[in-house]
């Protein structure tokens, strides 16, 4: 007969902390701005599995900081600055894909980074990228790479005209293209981005933006949101429409290849993938960013699963949440106005189905992104048609004022 041992309570209580120690990580986010802050609030929502935020952002007091997460004041390139808060996470992710990725690689020793340096390093470039996505034939638009501006000028004319002058890295929200659209458009180009590493794609006719928010969870599970609908002004997305107004076939085909996208790709995290809708009813992909992405922000309300709380659930391994649209939702960019810099307010906002976020940026900026706001058709009575005329009601209404 064995000797049996009483488990007390307080021994319970002892294996229970020590396996919720085990269970829950310090996630680090290389960037706190607006996605960095709306991806600690999903972790704060999520205690069991993340116990703390750590970010490393250029800002003092930047927007994640502003809502609990730690933060690491360095520029998202210091070496020693991502060293260092590898050091002190378990999962390291990022809101920016402007970071090093070689820095990156090396501290995957010290922690586990999701998506991977390696995807990283492909995506950042958008010759890699496309060359990539061409390789495993994904359809993007005819490209070349461009080395001077008499190669410039031998390519160009098998493009010809419109055609779009790219640089290679940290270009977004369309810093870092030039449409060429004649022979006299060639030099202005080329010289204004300064010796960068440059691409020329062929321009496309497209009758639409849309884009596929998809996520890819370290086990390989991959889900994909319905696709949404993308309207830009000055190049800077403006607003969101979700669901997007096309055919079931063409939804079913973007879907369709944004899964195989994240299946090549083999990355961990949410991605966003941006597509053309051409007067053909092809679909070509634009860009990829391997993050969450701004037109993702409609799921904060429209969505079972958030894009914040999925890519969480991705980079830690979990089972990846119901991406099912549950209320059609417009989301429309709150942007700094041309014609003002400086500290600013905002006026307060009470009307029923519309959810106002604001980003916690001190300063005003022309085009700046200071927050967003979503018009949810909350009792699936509207149409996309209702929530656009109650965006055009209220739009001019949320705009900053100067403090």
């Amino acid at each position: 007969m064995g000797i049996h041992y009483k488990k007390t309570d307080a021994y319970l209580f002892l294996v229970q902390d020590i396996f919720d120690v085990i269970l829950k990580q310090i996630l680090g986010i290389i960037g706190g701005g607006q996605l960095g802050m709306m991806l600690t609030e999903a972790a704060k929502k999520m205690p069991e599995h993340i116990s703390d935020v750590i970010v490393l952002d250029p800002t003092p007091n930047c927007s994640a900081a502003q809502i609990g997460a730690k933060q690491i004041v360095g520029d998202f390139k210091d070496k020693n600055a991502i060293l260092e808060i590898a050091s002190k996470v378990n999962i390291l992710t990022y809101e920016i894909e402007s970071g090093d990725s070689a820095v990156l690689k090396t501290a995957e020793s010290k922690t586990t980074i999701n998506p991977a340096p390696e995807t990283l390093r492909i995506i950042q470039d958008k010759f890699l990228q496309k060359s990539f996505l061409r390789d495993n034939d994904i359809p993007v638009t005819d490209f070349v790479e461009i080395t001077s501006l008499d190669d410039l000028k031998r390519k160009i004319s098998d493009f010809g005209y419109p055609a779009l002058l790219k640089a290679r890295r940290d270009a977004y929200d369309g810093r870092g293209n030039f449409k060429i659209k004649s022979e006299n458009d060639v030099e202005q180009a080329f010289n204004q981005f300064s010796g960068k590493p440059l691409m020329l794609e062929k321009f496309v006719d497209f009758k639409m933006e849309v884009s596929v928010i998809a996520a890819r969870n370290t086990k390989g599970q991959i889900a994909t949101y319905p696709i949404v609908e993308n309207i830009h002004e000055n190049n800077i997305l403006k607003m969101t429409i979700a669901p997007a107004r096309v055919t079931k076939k063409i939804a079913l085909e973007a879907e369709k290849i944004a899964e195989e996208t994240m299946r090549v790709l083999h990355g961990a995290g949410v991605f966003g993938i941006e597509m053309f809708v051409t007067e053909r009813d092809e679909i070509l992909i634009n860009e990829i960013a391997p993050r969450v992405h701004n037109s993702g922000h409609h799921t904060l309300q429209s969505s079972k699963t958030s894009q914040f709380e999925q890519h969480l659930r991705a980079i830690i391994g979990l089972e990846l949440g119901d991406t099912t649209l549950v209320h059609p939702t417009i989301m429309y960019n709150i942007l700094g106005p041309d014609n003002f810099q400086g500290k600013y307010k905002m006026p307060e906002i009470k009307l029923d189905n519309i959810y106002l976020k604001m980003y916690g940026k001190e300063e005003s900026k022309p085009q700046r992104k200071l927050g967003h706001f979503n018009v949810v058709d909350e009792n699936n009575t509207k149409g996309i048609d209702g929530l656009l005329e109650s965006i055009n009601l209220v739009k001019d209404g949320i705009s900053p004022i100067p403090a």
